[in-house]
């Protein structure tokens, strides 16, 4: 796993997109915020997402400090990922970029759906 090198000097929100970079980040984000779900659960409902993937993703994000990882001591063990408060913070503060992001692919398709002269 690749890490990100700490600068305190870089703008705030390279620092944000650099925790959420990757393909399925946001997403995995966006599944945990309606509650704990677990691995296999996960890759369900992101079809194309490889287990290997997952567990590089959510390792990650939980050494950023955006999920929690719970291991239940039972046969076979059973793993459940949260989002911490700090996972929660981000997933607000994405909010309005998602909805930035609708209102852009509205715009896209409404410009597609007209006719070129």
């Amino acid at each position: 796993m690749t890490r990100r090198r700490q600068d305190p000097n870089v703008c705030g929100v390279t620092a944000a997109i650099a925790v959420i970079d990757g393909k399925w980040k946001t997403s995995l984000l966006w599944l945990l915020e309606s509650g704990p779900h677990r691995p296999a659960e996960l890759r369900r409902r992101l079809p194309g997402l490889s287990e290997k993937v997952l567990t590089q993703s959510l390792r990650e994000m939980e050494t950023d400090g955006l999920v929690h990882r719970e291991v239940h001591d039972v046969l076979p063990l059973k793993t459940v990922y949260s989002l911490t408060g700090f996972g929660r913070d981000l997933a607000e503060a994405l909010a309005p970029l998602s909805d930035w992001g609708h209102r852009r692919l509205e715009r896209l398709a409404g410009t597609a759906a007209e006719p070129v002269p």
